[in-house]
């Protein structure tokens, strides 16, 4: 019986109660079915107020026949009591016996069958200037686990990526390298390979700053100035306003970088080559923050491959009067019937834009893969361009156009504001790993429960511990809310964190072995429960449904939050109730079997958050 199951029999007998109390105009009403809260006694709760004007009594009343009825007459319901109106129901202790007995071994226990249905999740996707950030975490982590989840609720999984390998924001590290690298390379100076091309980026815009001071005090500057500085207008304000347009008209910096983008496009030999190079070691750098972080992908694709795809779909959607084109040349879609306005889709010189890019990679994917559904995870900062492109595959019949979803999340800020990638502010993915990974270190070093391990494996653990709190602090959080990354709270071994669910598990592993193997069949002789075991077995029923609500809403924090609170029961039972000590052999292997259920699932559910859990700590 699923967690389904159960609320459906429960209903069920709910309404047969009102028809044989009420009559039929009481059992016609819908049954509100509740999860008891904790302060109470019960498993499910049923309100019984809507019943009030038919069967013509107080809902305490209600509530008393309720109960009294399915105690008799529903096997399954083994007691009640009644709260200002709400029946609590409890379910029989040989319902939740019964259950924890048949899933305590499975350790795949959870997981939905194949449900025939493909979907991509696309993730990352980061430019080839820089190395990977704080916010780029947030991404991977989100995806990884997005993807993990879908796959634990029975899809078909696919796992891709865009690399923005592309562009002037590419070309202007290129250029730094060109002009002030001296021939250095990440070996020759020792450096992570994507950590020396984002110094480079971060070179660029220090002497584009310098250049642009100048030039502010320069004739030609004063008199443009003079010239297009609103009345009243500030020169500091007007030329932090007016930045863009002097990199485009008057900067040499800029217009070298314009120039080597345009020679790339062009195919210069020279050109590519540095391209190739460069963005050579920014791939190999990624690889390493990658495999750290734990998320991997199933197909990479190169914006340097798709930037020109798109125009078929274009000229298709003008044969359908999809698009339209304006007296300059340009290519538009009339979206303001859905409140999204008029969008450009191709330059007026014929040249593509990044929404004609992405409708030829989602057909692309479609392609490769005949997905379902798509999911991209990006910051909220790009809900427009989303939203315009569902609508317009949505409006030219892509065939999986119903199922595109913009998993958007909050950007991620530090305790002093937003990260600025091109002044160097951003908090690196390595550092970041590396200070956890030190904390968890520090914290680690005078435990004696790891003394007989060696060094390799406790190094192993340590980094276990550290990345748990990384991925554990970020993930626990609903993806649409903007959060502060404090790392001193990322850190904390207590409380809401990775370890302290780490921990939990822990316990779960320490008692096995101390255990040892025993026969655990005596476990069906434990038949009268107490109310802890009843708490984690009721919790532990659950554990599929979150696996739906997690991979419907596209929300791993469901899974987070989950592992928190069985580990938080787990703790709890673990201090109230004794385990190898118990009163008999019968209460002992039950115990040991519900150590061994929420062990098999608090692994289960840290691992689809991309959490691996030590077997000592």
């Amino acid at each position: 019986m699923t967690v389904t199951d159960l609320k459906t029999t429960l209903e069920s007998g709910v309404k047969d109660a009102l028809m044989a109390l009420y009559g039929p105009d009481a059992a016609a009403l819908p049954v509100s079915l509740q999860t008891t809260r904790k302060e109470f006694a019960g498993n499910y709760t049923v309100v019984t107020f809507p019943y009030t004007r038919v069967a013509k009594q107080k809902p305490d009343e209600i509530a008393e026949k309720l109960g009294a009825y399915l105690k008799e007459n529903l096997e399954l319901v083994s007691d009640y009591n009644v709260i200002k109106g709400f029946c609590n129901l409890s379910v029989a202790d040989s319902f939740w016996q019964e259950f924890l007995l048949s899933i305590y071994e499975n350790t795949d226990y959870g997981r939905q069958p194949d449900n025939g249905e493909k979907v991509m999740v696309e993730y990352s996707s980061p430019n080839t200037n820089k190395p990977l950030h704080l916010g780029h975490i947030r991404n991977n982590l989100l995806g990884y686990a997005t993807a993990r989840i879908l796959d634990a609720a029975g899809y078909e999984v696919y796992k891709v990526q865009v690399i923005n390998d592309r562009g002037i924001a590419i070309c202007k590290s290129m250029l730094a390298w060109k002009k002030f690298g001296e021939g250095a390379t990440p070996a020759s100076t020792g450096t992570k390979p994507d950590h020396f091309v984002g110094k480079y980026y971060v070179l660029f815009e220090q002497k584009f700053k310098a250049e642009y001071l100048d030039w502010q005090s320069s004739s030609v500057g004063e008199a443009v100035y003079a010239e297009k500085a609103k009345e009243g207008q500030s020169p500091e304000a007007f030329f932090k306003a007016y930045k863009n347009t002097y990199f485009n008209e008057y900067s040499q910096l800029g217009q070298e970088a314009k120039q080597m983008l345009q020679n790339w496009e062009a195919g210069d030999e020279a050109t590519v080559e540095l391209w190739k190079t460069m963005n050579g070691w920014v791939y190999a750098g990624f690889g390493e923050t990658y495999d750290r972080l734990g998320v991997d992908f199933d197909k990479l694709y190169y914006e340097s491959n798709t930037y020109l795809l798109g125009k078929d779909i274009i000229e298709k959607g003008m044969a359908s009067g999809t698009f339209f084109t304006k007296e300059d040349g340009s290519t538009w879609v009339d979206l303001t019937d859905a409140k999204l306005d008029e969008k450009a889709v191709l330059r007026s010189d014929g040249t593509s834009l990044y929404i004609t890019q992405d409708l030829g990679t989602a057909q692309l994917r479609y392609q490769d893969f005949g997905v379902n559904k798509m999911v991209y995870v990006v910051a909220d900062e790009q809900n427009y361009h989303f939203q315009v492109l569902f609508e317009i595959l949505k409006r030219l019949g892509e065939p999986y156009a119903e199922g595109l979803h913009h998993l958007n999340y909050g950007m991620v800020d530090l305790p002093t504001g937003r990260m600025k990638s091109r002044e160097g502010t951003v908090v690196d993915a390595d550092d970041l790993m590396d200070e956890v990974i030190g904390e968890a270190r520090a914290a680690s070093a005078d435990r004696e429960t790891t003394s007989d391990l060696s060094a390799e494996e406790k190094e192993r653990i340590i980094d276990q511990i550290g990345l748990a709190a990384l991925k554990f602090f970020i993930l626990k959080v609903n993806p649409k809310k903007r959060m502060v990354f404090d790392p001193k709270e990322s850190v904390d071994m207590q409380g809401q964190t990775g370890p302290y669910v780490q921990n939990a598990y822990v316990r779960t592993q320490a008692v096995a072995r101390k255990a040892g193997e025993r026969d655990l069949s005596l476990a069906s002789q434990h038949t009268s429960l107490e109310s802890g075991e009843v708490d984690l077995i009721n919790q532990l029923y659950t554990f599929p449904s979150i696996i739906e609500e997690a991979a419907e809403n596209y929300d791993p924090s469901v899974v987070a939050t989950y592992c928190y609170e069985l580990a938080k029961a787990f703790h709890k039972f673990w201090h109230d109730y004794s385990i190898l000590s118990a009163e008999s052999e019968a209460t002992i292997s039950f115990r040991l079997a519900l150590c061994k259920a929420v062990g098999n699932v608090l692994r289960t559910g840290m691992n689809l958050i991309g959490i691996d859990m030590p077997d000592r700590m």
